[in-house]
């Protein structure tokens, strides 16, 4: 039993309009996990059996456009990085938030109760050698090694153990030297379920969503979403009937191509396996808790009624 967790970064539920590309027809999977209501502000939340569809605050009661910096670290850690840094700030970082992913993040969360956390993605050479020369982590980046994960690289991929940021591995067969072949959306997804089988949380991030929004490109959002919509729709497919897979976003943008920004508008949280117990989750704060509390009930123990990293937790003035 595992959690497959997929952080999609930049997208919002917003308005039905032209400027939505959550629109397309062929995203048959983004609509069947909302159920039939479509990625849009007026969704109704989905309680089903095997399907939770939550609308979440990425705005952490703070002014102006949220920033991925801060988002992921909120995210990523259960604590409110804005209100920590005084500000949203992006896209790495803030200097007074990186103690939430280098000491208290969920990786170190689910490490602390006893369970196996894994991060998916590889990184190319470039990556590697500009870290020598700037340790400029991401927030998902500085999660991983900080909780003692080892970076993927070009080895892994080769042997099928991980993925790449735009799935298919087509930028990386590009790439002379790499000697990496392009693989279907499928192949990805049967990726990811066989990493679950091995480890108690999987995390994929896909970023080209947000890089799409900020291009406010039709084509192009259009083009990511329906990889990610055959990339999801297998691996619901091939996945373990008691895996969870856990989709979440860090703040919008994608939702609404009228603006290159940014959005304040809420994102989506989706669970979708069996859950036994009720899911509360009002901000991008509670994927921690919505995490630990998917693993414990996979493994039959209760939820701990103190935080893992409550002297972290920073939903309160400072």
């Amino acid at each position: 039993m595992s959690v497959l967790l997929l952080f999609i970064d930049g997208i919002g539920l917003g308005e039905n309009s032209r400027n939505n590309p959550f629109t397309d027809e062929q995203l048959e999977t983004f609509h069947e996990l909302s159920a039939g209501d479509g990625f849009y502000n007026y969704f109704k939340p989905v309680t089903d059996e095997d399907l939770r569809f939550m609308a979440v605050d990425a705005n952490l009661d703070m002014e102006g456009l949220p920033q991925s910096g801060t988002g992921q670290a909120s995210l990523f850690s259960g604590s409110n990085a804005s209100r920590l840094a005084g500000r949203h700030f992006g896209p790495y970082p803030h200097s007074k938030t990186r103690k939430l992913l280098e000491t208290g993040s969920l990786f170190h969360q689910v490490m602390e109760e006893g369970f196996t956390p894994h991060f998916i993605n590889a990184y190319p050479e470039q990556f590697f050698r500009q870290l020598e020369k700037r340790r400029r982590w991401t927030c998902t980046t500085l999660m991983a090694v900080s909780s003692g994960q080892r970076l993927n690289g070009i080895d892994d991929l080769r042997e099928g153990r991980a993925l790449t940021a735009c799935l298919t591995q087509e930028s990386w067969s590009r790439v002379s030297g790499s000697d990496v072949d392009v693989i279907t959306e499928e192949a990805a997804a049967e990726r990811m379920v066989r990493a679950g089988e091995r480890y108690d949380l999987v995390l994929y991030e896909y970023f080209l969503t947000d890089k799409a929004g900020h291009s406010q490109s039709e084509k192009q959002s259009r083009k990511v979403l329906r990889q990610l919509n055959r990339f999801i729709r297998h691996t619901l497919k091939t996945k373990r009937r008691e895996d969870h897979l856990v989709i979440c976003s860090d703040h919008g943008n994608l939702e609404d191509l009228s603006v290159k920004t940014h959005t304040r508008n809420p994102v989506p949280l989706i669970v979708q396996g069996p859950v036994d117990q009720q899911i509360e989750a009002d901000s991008i704060m509670d994927l921690p808790d919505v995490i630990m509390q998917l693993l414990l009930e996979q493994s039959g123990r209760s939820v701990t009624d103190e935080p893992a990293v409550s002297l972290l937790d920073n939903r309160t003035d400072p």
